[in-house]
């Protein structure tokens, strides 16, 4: 059963305390030639750092974000970067940068092939890739994306998605592209997908669009500033509701005698304990429900990692 976090432990509640890339909610992108915001973006609460040489970056100013990102990991910082596509004139440079430095992981922008994500894993061995996927080519092929050697998670790049569809972005309209994410990830055992950014800073607005991508069992999103992050990372987490039916489960159960009572026990079991782990990976308090006389109705099994 769950066990308390020890003193031990990181408190991942700190604001530049970095978290297993498996369990991460928010994804910072930082353009990687605006070196001046990288230690900023190290101290805010994203979960992982992602110095982006890709989009964020003109032709012109490609190599000098390059030469930015490869400075910042030779200080002996151990962020991830955002890596231009496989084919275009960056990505062999890009990797050659990166070869042999601190870099903690790649995001492959424009994932579209098997090939795509190979080759990097070559150029890159034993560095995790994400899988950017970003076009109905890259869709069509995401189960083997995801199956391939080397590719970490998968990551939706909606902007470039719908630009390439021309799909709105109801979530409604997107409903089939997240379905496909969640269950070619799930289907090939990686750690669920991360969903795209959102624009804005609105907390009201980030709260109802991670929302969204739990309900479609995506477990990390892309952010694109630092005052996202503590958005994301609340929405993406495991609720006191969740937290408390949990531990109310477990308290009936022991009480109970701790056998197995019907067929709805096991799978009851596994969601209330991925609930707490969650909830101790992510320094979450739980609150006691002893307090709360009101039974807490068990929340949908949304976290898959």
């Amino acid at each position: 059963m769950y066990d308390q976090a020890s003193a031990a432990e990181p408190d991942h509640t700190e604001a530049g305390t970095r978290i297993d890339p498996v369990l991460a909610r928010s994804w910072l992108l930082v353009n990687g030639a605006q070196e001046d915001r990288f230690a900023a973006a190290v101290r805010s609460r994203a979960d992982i750092v992602v110095l982006d040489i890709e989009d964020a970056v003109a032709p012109k100013d490609k190599v000098t974000a390059r030469d930015n990102v490869t400075r910042w990991l030779g200080a002996g910082n151990s962020d991830w970067v955002r890596i231009n596509g496989f084919g275009t004139p960056w990505w062999a440079d890009d990797l050659d940068a990166l070869a042999g430095s601190t870099v903690g992981g790649v995001m492959l922008a424009m994932a579209e092939s098997v090939d795509h994500i190979t080759e990097t894993a070559k150029r890159l061995p034993g560095v995790p890739i994400v899988a950017l996927v970003e076009t109905a080519r890259g869709l069509e092929r995401i189960t083997e994306i995801a199956a391939a050697k080397g590719t970490f998670r998968l990551a939706f790049g909606i902007g470039d998605f719908r630009r390439d569809t021309g799909f709105g972005d109801n979530p409604a309209t997107l409903a089939y592209a997240r379905s496909r994410f969640t269950i070619a990830a799930k289907a090939a055992h990686l750690p669920s997908a991360i969903d795209g950014p959102t624009i804005g800073s609105s907390a009201l607005k980030l709260i109802e669009a991670s929302a969204v991508s739990v309900e479609f069992g995506m477990t990390g999103k892309i952010c694109l500033s630092p005052d996202q992050c503590s958005a994301v990372n609340e929405g993406l987490s495991p609720s006191q509701d969740e937290i408390t039916w949990a531990r109310e489960f477990f308290a009936e159960y022991e009480r109970d005698g701790g056998e197995i009572r019907n067929g709805s026990d096991l799978p009851r079991i596994a969601r209330a304990n991925k609930i707490l782990d969650l909830a101790r990976a992510y320094g979450i308090e739980k609150s006691e429900f002893e307090d709360d006389p009101v039974h807490v109705a068990a929340p949908s099994d949304t976290y898959h990692y």
